[in-house]
C-alpha cells in the first residue's frame, strides 16, 4: 500500500530540463486564468457604470404650475449630470440616435417636451404620469443594455423622489386651499341648514295660509256670484223703474211747470191741514173722553136699585155705541195725529229752501233730477258689469289660490327633506373639513409631500452579503478553474500508468501511483489561486482556512472523477467526455443564475452535479452563513472522490489484459 503512495516516475520526468519545469509551473498557474483573472476583470463592474457613455436629450418645454414656472426637465438634467452615476453626455436627438446606432452611446435618455406639463397635470382634470424615454441597442452590448435598464430603474426612482415630491406638494397646496374653501362651505352649509329650518316653518305656515286663502276665495267667489246676480237684478230694476220716471220727468220738463213756485202754496196748505188735523184730533180726544164718562155713568146707573135708572142706562147704550164705533175713534185719532205731524214736517220741508225736498223740487225744475236719474241707471249698469267682472276675476283668483295651496303643500312637503339634506350636507362638509390634515407651515407640507411621493421606504438587509460582483461569482469561477486545472493536470500526467498494471500491481495501488502526483500539483494550484485571489484581487472569505480545505477537497474530487473517465474510457475519449461533462456542470451548477430559472434538463441534472455542491460550499465559506448544506457538499464530494477512485481501480484491474483497442486506439487526442 505504501508503494501506492509513491510519487513514481510521473513527476521525476518533469524534474529534468527547463521546459518540463516550465510546463509544471504553467499547469500550476493555469487555473489563475479563471480563478483570478476573471475575478479581477469582473470584480466590480457596477461601480464603473459612470464610465458608460450615455446620451441625454432634454426637449422639455417647461410649464406653469400654481402660478409658478416649472422646468422639471432642467432639474432632471442637472440631477443626472451632478450624480456621476452615468457617463452623461448632453446632446440633441439627432446625435443621440446616431451615437446609439453606431456604438458611441450604449443607451439614450430623452426627456420629452411635455415632461413639465405632465408633472403639473397632477392638479388638473387630466392627471397623467410624466415619462422619460430610454432607448437601448443590444447590438452594441447586451450587458450594457442590462446595466442601462438597472440605471433606468435607479433614475426613475430618483426622479420619483425629487420630481414626485414637487407634484405632490402642488396637490397639497391645492388641498390646503380646498380645505379653506371647504371650511367656508361648511359654515355656509350650516347657515343654509338654519335658514332652511326657518324656511320650513314659513313653508308650513304658507301651506296653512294658502289652504285657508283657497277656502276663503271659494267663499268670496260664491259671494261674488251672488253679488253679480244681485247687481244684475238691481240694474234691471233701476232700469225698469227709471224708464217711466224718465218719461214723467220729461213730461214735467216739457209742461213748463215750476215745482218750486208751488212749494209755498203747498207749505201753507200743509200748515192749514195740520191745523184741521189738530182740531180733528181734539174732537177725537173729546169723543173718547165723552165715551169714557158715559161708560162710567152707565155703570153707575146699572148698579142703581132704581129701575128707572137702569132703564136710563140701557137707553144710553146706543149713544155709547155711537161714541165707540162712529165718528173719531182712538185709532183714528192716532192716525190723525201722525198725519198732522207729517203734514207739519212736509210744511217745514216745503218752506225751507235748504231742505232736501225743496232741493229735489229745484232739481226737478232745472232738469238735474233727470240727470241724476241717468247717472243712477248708468251706475247700476256699471255696478252690474263690474260685479260680473269681479266674479270672473274671483274665479280666476280662486283657481290661482287653489294652485297656490297645492304648490304650498308640495313646498311644505319638500322643505323638511331639503332641511334634512342641508343638515346632512353641513355634517358631511364638517366631517370632510375634519379629515383634511393641517399641514402647518411650508416645511411641514413639503415634508408631507416627500413622504407621500415615496410612501414606502426600501429597507434592505442582505445576510452574508457579497460586497462586489466578483465576490458574488467567485464561488462559481473558482470551482470552474479547479476543474479546468485538473483536466490540464491529466493532460501532463498519465491517468493510468501501464507499468504498475502490467507488473500485476493492485488496482488501487496502480491508480494511486498517478493520483498522488496529480494531487500535489492540484494542491499547488489551490494555494497559488487562493493567495492571488485573496491578496491581489481582494477576495476576503468569511472562513479562509475552511475555504482552502474545501478547495483541496474539490480539486481532489475532480481529479478522481476525470481520472475515472480516462481509466474507464481511455485517454482520448476520457478527455472529450471530461470537456463535455464540464459544460454540463456549468449549466447545471446554478453558479451564475438560480437553477430554478434555467431550462428543465439543467434543473433535473442539478442534484447530480458535483460542481453544484462545490459552488454551494464555496458560497457559504466565502460569504458566510454556514449550515447543513456545507456538510452535504463535503459528503457528496468525498463520495465522488472515493467512488471515482473505486471505479478507476476496477478499470486498472480490467486493463491487465491488453486488447487490440488498447494497443491501437481508434481515437487519439
Amino acid at each position: 500500500m505504501l508503494a501506492g503512495m509513491s510519487l513514481g516516475t510521473e513527476l521525476k520526468r518533469y524534474s529534468k530540463g527547463a521546459m518540463p519545469r516550465i510546463a509544471i509551473v504553467t499547469v500550476i498557474l493555469m487555473p489563475l486564468l479563471y480563478g483570478a483573472m476573471y475575478l479581477w476583470v469582473f470584480w466590480n463592474p457596477f461601480d464603473e457604470v459612470a464610465k458608460v457613455p450615455v446620451a441625454l436629450v432634454n426637449e422639455d418645454a417647461g410649464a406653469s404650475a400654481q402660478g409658478k414656472t416649472l422646468n422639471a426637465g432642467e432639474q432632471v438634467e442637472t440631477e443626472l449630470v451632478a450624480s456621476g452615476k452615468l457617463g452623461v453626455n448632453v446632446t440633441d436627438a439627432a446625435d443621440a440616435a446616431d451615437g446609439l446606432a453606431h456604438g458611441r452611446y450604449y443607451f439614450t435618455i430623452t426627456i420629452p417636451k411635455d415632461f413639465s406639463s405632465s408633472i403639473a397635470s397632477a392638479t388638473t382634470k387630466n392627471p397623467h404620469k410624466a415619462q422619460v424615454d430610454f432607448q437601448f441597442n443590444d447590438a452594441n452590448s447586451y450587458l450594457a443594455g442590462i446595466i442601462g435598464q438597472n440605471a433606468a430603474a435607479q433614475v426613475t426612482a430618483t426622479l420619483n423622489d425629487k420630481i414626485g415630491q414637487q407634484a405632490v406638494d402642488q396637490v397639497l397646496v391645492g388641498l390646503t386651499t380646498a380645505g379653506a374653501g371647504l371650511t367656508r362651505a361648511a359654515d355656509g352649509a350650516d347657515q343654509l341648514a338654519t335658514g332652511l329650518k326657518t324656511a320650513d316653518d314659513g313653508a308650513q305656515k304658507l301651506a296653512s295660509g294658502a289652504d285657508e286663502l283657497a277656502t276663503n276665495m271659494v267663499t268670496a267667489r260664491d259671494g261674488s256670484a251672488k253679488l253679480a246676480d244681485g247687481a244684475g237684478q238691481l240694474a234691471d230694476g233701476i232700469n225698469s223703474a227709471a224708464g217711466p220716471l224718465k218719461a214723467t220727468l220729461a213730461q214735467v220738463a216739457s209742461s213748463g211747470i215750476k215745482p218750486t213756485q208751488y212749494a209755498a202754496d203747498a207749505a201753507r196748505l200743509t200748515r192749514d191741514m195740520s191745523s184741521v188735523l189738530d182740531v180733528v184730533g181734539q174732537v177725537g180726544a173729546g169723543q173718547s173722553q165723552a165715551e169714557q164718562v158715559l161708560t162710567g155713568v152707565m155703570t153707575q146707573l146699572r148698579n142703581s136699585r132704581d129701575p128707572n135708572a137702569r132703564a136710563l142706562a140701557n137707553s144710553l147704550k146706543p149713544v155709547q155705541t155711537f161714541l165707540k164705533t162712529q165718528g173719531v175713534d182712538p185709532s183714528t185719532t192716532q192716525r190723525v195725529d201722525n198725519l198732522s205731524q207729517q203734514s207739519r214736517a212736509l210744511s217745514r220741508q216745503l218752506g225751507d229752501k235748504n231742505s232736501g225736498l225743496y232741493g229735489m223740487l229745484a232739481m226737478l225744475e232745472n232738469g238735474q233730477l233727470a240727470g241724476k236719474l241717468g247717472q243712477l241707471t248708468d251706475g247700476a249698469n256699471q255696478l252690474k258689469d263690474g260685479s260680473a267682472a269681479l266674479n270672473s276675476g274671483l274665479i280666476q283668483l280662486t283657481d290661482g289660490s287653489n294652485r297656490l295651496a297645492t304648490g304650498a303643500a308640495q313646498l311644505a312637503e319638500g322643505t323638511p327633506k331639503l332641511s334634512a339634506g342641508a343638515d346632512e350636507l353641513s355634517k358631511g362638509l364638517s366631517d370632510g373639513v375634519k379629515q383634511i390634515p393641517d399641514f402647518g407651515d411650508d416645511a411641514q407640507r413639503q415634508k408631507t409631500a416627500a413622504n407621500l411621493s415615496q410612501p414606502v421606504a426600501l429597507n434592505e438587509f442582505t445576510h452574508n452579503k457579497a460586497p462586489t460582483f466578483g465576490a458574488g461569482f467567485a464561488p462559481f469561477f473558482l470551482p470552474l478553474a479547479m476543474f479546468i486545472g485538473t483536466i490540464i493536470i491529466w493532460m501532463m500526467i498519465k491517468p493510468l500508468q501501464a507499468r504498475p498494471v502490467v507488473n500485476g500491481l493492485g488496482g488501487l495501488r496502480a491508480i494511486l501511483a498517478s493520483y498522488w502526483p496529480a494531487v500535489l500539483i492540484a494542491i499547488a494550484q489551490v494555494v497559488v489561486m487562493f493567495l492571488v485571489a485573496h491578496f491581489a484581487v481582494g477576495l476576503d472569505p468569511a472562513h479562509p482556512l475552511g475555504m482552502v480545505g474545501f478547495m483541496l477537497l474539490v480539486s481532489a474530487a475532480f481529479l478522481a472523477l476525470i481520472q475515472m473517465f480516462n481509466s474507464v474510457l481511455g485517454v482520448a475519449v476520457g478527455r472529450v467526455v471530461s470537456l463535455a461533462f464540464l459544460m454540463v456542470q456549468i449549466v447545471a451548477s446554478g453558479g451564475i443564475y438560480p437553477v430554478e430559472t434555467t431550462a428543465k434538463p439543467a434543473q433535473i441534472l442539478h442534484p447530480y452535479d458535483p460542481m453544484g455542491y462545490a459552488v454551494t460550499g464555496m458560497r457559504q465559506l466565502i460569504s458566510g452563513g454556514v449550515d447543513y448544506r456545507l456538510g452535504i457538499s463535503v459528503a457528496v464530494l468525498a463520495a465522488v472522490m472515493l467512488g471515482s477512485l473505486a471505479i478507476s481501480s476496477w478499470a486498472a484491474r480490467r486493463n491487465r489484459q491488453y486488447t487490440m483497442e488498447q494497443l491501437y486506439p481508434p481515437i487519439q487526442v
